[in-house]
């Protein structure tokens, strides 16, 4: 610890991947503050679940002491390969062998057993930071809330689309060509009961004519799914507002997904017609091409998706972002490096190779995935 003595951190961003960062340094006695832009603990995530690979994010949980708490709250899932109507190929099945190689767990579940795992008063809330300055001897944190705070280290952990980031690197977010339709059924029992039987507990995955359908039944109270496909060419602008089509009007979207899914059983078109709430997003990228800025004026990094967003096909993104809290947590109490900017230099010099081969690994499973000829075969591969 003699590198983080009477230290303040600061690290930006209450996902998995800052939160996770500020228990590995609490256990080492480290000075730690995560500052988050939502209101407060009980604001909801929405999105998918996560699973966390043994080498990785389980590796992650176990230096933080939470790997068999992550087991109790997580639940193991097999997977169905499913045609466009409704018949199942294939049955991935999960056996007691290999119950806790990646088990899936809540966005929100996951979020509490981290803040649980906290000193009290760990995460200020409502903190959206605006401006990031060094000044003398100290980082100066302004938020929205128009308070502010100091810090000698800031660790980025902020997600993908980082406003910060510019002080690290020039690398700027690029899309990928990739769709992503996400959407969510309430107590899919009751309301898509058809389907919800069809999935019998497993994660279900259908795949053709370039549209790659991926569903969770047990997110929650929820059915959660994604579905994928090459963004259209008439789609030509790359931010939200430039597509054709509104996926915050629940009729748009509905009308859109069911045509594109034309000769799909009335299951799928059930599914959609159920869905609550749309959200669609293109895919995108942080190319790791080029070194990160040296000589910054004060001690700073990234990590996560804010120093490595990749498309989320190879269930990467989470996992590599728990392996950078770790390596930088081990090297900021380490005595192998004689100052925090040496220990910052290594951590990132590891991770880019990592993180590159990872986000390469992802891109190849999106091709792979978007690809009309695609099928169950593959997909059984992928899984």
């Amino acid at each position: 610890m003699r590198l983080l003595n009477d230290k303040k951190i600061a690290i930006v961003g209450a996902g998995p991947v800052g939160l996770l960062m500020a228990r590995l340094l609490q256990l080492k006695g480290a000075k730690t503050t995560v500052y988050e832009r939502d209101l407060d603990r009980d604001a909801r995530i929405w999105g998918g679940t996560l699973d966390l690979h043994k080498t990785s994010g389980q590796l992650a949980l176990q230096k933080a002491g939470l790997l068999e708490k992550y087991y109790e709250l997580s639940i193991p899932m097999g997977i169905k390969f499913a045609d466009i109507q409704g018949g199942i190929m294939a049955v991935k099945s999960m056996t007691a062998e290999h119950r806790r190689d990646n088990p899936e767990i809540n966005r929100n579940v996951l979020r509490t057993m981290l803040l649980d795992s906290l000193m009290p008063g760990s995460v200020q809330w409502d903190s959206h930071l605006v401006s990031l300055e060094a000044q003398n001897s100290a980082w100066r944190l302004r938020f929205a809330n128009c308070a502010e705070a100091t810090a000698d280290m800031v660790i980025l952990a902020s997600g993908g689309m980082a406003k910060m980031r510019s002080i690290v690197t020039d690398e700027v977010v690029e899309e990928t060509g990739s769709f992503i339709v996400q959407g969510d059924v309430p107590d899919p029992a009751v309301n898509l009961p058809e389907f919800y039987k069809l999935c019998d507990n497993h994660r279900l995955m259908v795949a053709s004519g370039g549209n790659l359908l991926v569903a969770n039944p047990l997110n929650g109270d929820k059915l959660t799914y994604g579905l994928i496909f090459k963004k259209p060419e008439t789609w030509q602008g790359n931010l939200e507002q430039d597509l054709k089509i509104d996926f915050s009007d629940q009729a748009m979207a509905s009308t859109y997904l069911k045509a594109r899914l034309g000769g799909w059983s009335e299951l799928y078109h059930s599914l959609i017609e159920k869905t609550t709430q749309f959200v669609g997003l293109p895919t995108r990228v942080l190319p790791l091409a080029q070194p990160w800025k040296p000589n910054r004026p004060l001690p700073i990094t990234l990590i996560g998706d804010a120093a490595h967003l990749m498309p989320p096909f190879a269930g990467m993104g989470v996992n590599i972002g728990l392996m950078d809290a770790t390596i930088l947590t081990e090297n900021l109490v380490s005595d192998r490096f004689s100052n925090v900017t040496d220990a910052i230099n290594d951590y990132e010099k590891q991770m880019m190779a990592y993180a590159k081969a990872a986000s390469a690994e992802s891109r190849e499973n999106e091709l792979e995935m978007r690809d009309p000829d695609f099928d169950f075969r593959k997909m059984l591969q992928l899984a």
